[in-house]
């Protein structure tokens, strides 16, 4: 069951940084990236690596793109 979630959260990680460079709106790629950086959380959490999954989550996602996203609207 393990390696289910992760084989499906690793094709949305892909999937999400593939859309990340090919995106044409800014502000749709800039969302994509804090998918991506969820789902890297997720797998990080199957991995037993909570420590890097919260901070995984915490410092990328929610910092860093919270203020991309601010510059990218204003």
């Amino acid at each position: 069951m393990q390696l289910v979630f992760f084989g499906l959260f690793a094709i949305i990680a892909v999937g999400s940084a593939i859309m990340v460079i090919t995106g044409r709106n800014v502000l749709y790629s800039a969302l994509f990236l804090i998918l991506n950086l969820f789902t890297t959380g997720a797998i990080y959490i199957l991995l037993k690596a909570e420590f890097l999954a919260g901070i995984q989550v915490l410092v990328y996602a929610g910092a860093i793109m919270v203020l991309f996203l601010f510059v990218v609207m204003l």
